[in-house]
């Protein structure tokens, strides 16, 4: 597995990050061994850092992946964890309470803890905020940072789903650099191609990382658009270009975002132990640049102006 740094850190992260975000399933035992089957796969396969949130599985993909660090003594000094927080469901903590953002100074802070200890570890390698908060102070967002560092809880930071403007101005309160934004990029949604986020990314050297990488190709896309049309000239390109690199056609899609100078790092959510495997193989294509077009002119539906 290719190894990138994180942002402005030593941090060396397999180029793939494996998403735990299905790992319990419905939380069955079935689910739960079928979700530890992936994690070593994953391992097994290079990829050393993990992305978690507090929501996911109502916190049971975090007490699953504790599970497996127990069950493997001197594992976590090898890993990259991640952590995300700011989503908050509704009837939480009072009945009738809405779905919410919240980047209060608490809220942050007693999130990490109560996610610290369903994971059974001391601290995260890195937090994310997981989606903006409307009513966020960046400077009550950098004391709870700082309280998470200076704790030992927390050793680096980012964010998740932030427009530009807003990296910048939380960049702006925080003492550290931002290492990650984390947002949704596929050949649905290539609004971080054209919104300044990942000219962003390079100019501050922040790792862009790719939710929902495979949205169009491997599975519906959030929100999805497309006509018929768009979706059978997408498959057709993506059909002629794994004959020529003799690839899945969901495989060239991650070569099409490994491809950006960016730096982009996709994030593989499947629970099927091949598939975690054969998502490596697209770190060795050799794509070129005009496939990338080609790609993006099929998308599209015509040629860039």
């Amino acid at each position: 597995m290719q190894r990138i740094s994180l942002g402005k850190s030593d941090l060396s992260s397999s180029r793939l990050v494996y998403g735990c975000m299905r790992i319990a399933g419905d939380n069955s035992p079935e689910d739960r061994e079928r979700g530890k089957a992936a994690l070593r796969a994953a391992l097994e396969a290079g990829y050393n850092q993990f992305d978690h949130a507090d929501i996911y599985g109502g916190g049971a993909c975090e007490t699953l992946f504790g599970e497996v660090l127990r069950e493997s003594p001197g594992l976590r000094e090898d890993l990259i964890l991640t952590g995300k927080c700011g989503i908050r469901e509704s009837g939480q903590p009072e009945a009738g309470d809405p779905k919410r953002y919240d980047f209060s100074y608490q809220y942050i802070v007693d999130s990490v803890e109560a996610s610290l200890a369903r994971l059974g570890t001391e601290y995260f390698d890195l937090l994310l905020l997981h989606r903006p908060d409307f009513l966020f102070g960046a400077a009550e967002v950098a004391t709870a940072f700082e309280t998470l560092y200076e704790n030992g809880r927390v050793r680096h930071f980012g964010v998740s789903n932030f427009r530009t403007s807003q990296v910048k101005l939380l960049q702006s309160q925080l003492s550290r650099p931002l290492l990650v934004n984390q947002v949704e990029i596929n050949l649905h949604n290539i609004g971080a191609l054209t919104d300044g986020t990942l000219d962003q990314c390079q100019r501050r050297k922040i790792t862009p990382q790719a939710w929902c990488p495979l949205g169009a190709v491997a599975y519906p896309a959030w929100g999805n658009t497309f006509t018929v049309e768009d979706e059978q000239r997408i498959e057709v390109e993506l059909q002629r270009q794994s004959e020529c690199y003799e690839a899945e056609a969901w495989q060239v899609a991650l070569a099409w975002l490994l491809r950006h100078p960016a730096g982009i790092q996709p994030i593989i959510g499947s629970t099927t132990p091949s598939r975690i495997r054969a998502a490596t193989h697209a770190l060795s294509l050799n794509y070129r640049r005009e496939d990338w077009y080609r790609l993006l002119e099929a998308r599209n539906g015509q040629p860039v102006a």
